[in-house]
């Protein structure tokens, strides 16, 4: 019994020293451990992600990052982390991690490798397209429906990039207006400012399911891209957190709590409307999540 305890304690002091190295190599994880606090930039309303209810940041995303935050507390002995949550923008999401406002941004930013050029991202833990949303008496599905339309996409995002692009091969004259979030843009299409709000189709169809009338709106079958990772959002230039990110976010994908994450905000009730998505778990994403090392930018 006695060697059993003593090897016990020699394990013990090796993790410890091991996870103390982690620490000092990683300037967030240094950051972290002598704050005793981590920051989540979340944002405000992008159901089902990130978003608040009564006040409080919940979502898929953010109920992952709390998950790889335990993870991390347990493997660095990083014990009580107090979360201190901050709400980001599409315009200012690059700036607040890039300056160590946020630690790991939970939330819908798609990683490119434009964006990975200013930070660093996790596996994917989603996968959409971009899409748009008009009114259903308009009768618009096609990119051609488009033509010569006033389209609204939200500063600070890809989806305009696309839409000008778009607009730019195809000849469509297409007025392209800019919001500053998706709720403005989405509010531009239902008072009829705006034929068409072009975004990430998860985010409209979160949008569409809130509405008042879901069956007032249509999203587009046609696409103005293919399928592209959403992933957590981290500094530049720290391999080391990204590593043990990915590590806590495997253990999740191979275990059964990335399934009843993906069942409870995509296949059931949704707070605080309990209004539904059911968007069962595409085979794309289902392969990235059993195999996460496949998707390495």
């Amino acid at each position: 019994m006695k060697w059993l305890v003593a090897l016990l304690m020699i394990s013990a002091m090796w993790q410890g020293a091991a996870a103390s190295e982690e620490i000092a190599s990683s300037p967030t994880l240094s950051r972290i451990a002598s704050a005793g606090e981590i920051a989540i930039g979340h944002r405000t309303s992008e159901v089902p992600f990130s978003y608040l209810v009564n006040d409080q940041p919940t979502g898929y995303a953010i109920e992952l990052c709390r998950n790889v935050i335990e993870g991390l507390e347990a493997a660095l002995g990083l014990s009580d982390l107090k979360i201190t949550y901050v709400p980001v923008t599409p315009a200012n999401r690059f700036i607040l991690v890039r300056n160590g406002d946020v630690d790991i941004e939970c939330g819908v930013t798609t990683n490119t490798p434009e964006r990975r050029r200013q930070a660093a991202f996790s596996y994917p833990h989603f996968l959409t397209a971009t899409r748009y949303v008009s009114l259903a008496n308009q009768h618009m599905d096609s990119l051609q429906d488009l033509a010569g339309r006033s389209v609204v996409s939200t500063t600070g995002t890809i989806n305009i990039a696309q839409l000008n692009e778009l607009n730019r091969t195809e000849g469509l004259n297409i007025s392209v207006m800019l919001s500053r979030d998706h709720e403005e843009a989405f509010a531009m299409v239902a008072s009829g400012q705006a034929s068409a709000f072009v975004m990430d189709e998860i985010l409209l169809a979160g949008l569409v399911s809130s509405a008042a009338d879901p069956d007032a709106f249509h999203i587009s079958q046609a696409t103005l891209s293919s399928a592209e990772p959403y992933g957590l959002m981290m500094p530049p230039d720290d391999p080391v957190f990204v590593e043990l990110v990915n590590k806590e976010l495997r253990n999740i994908y191979q275990s059964d709590t990335i399934r009843t994450l993906y069942e409870k905000w995509f296949l059931q009730p949704l707070p605080p409307d309990n209004r539904v998505l059911n968007l069962p778990l595409a085979p794309a994403l289902a392969a990235i999540f059993a195999n996460p090392e496949q998707y390495i930018e």
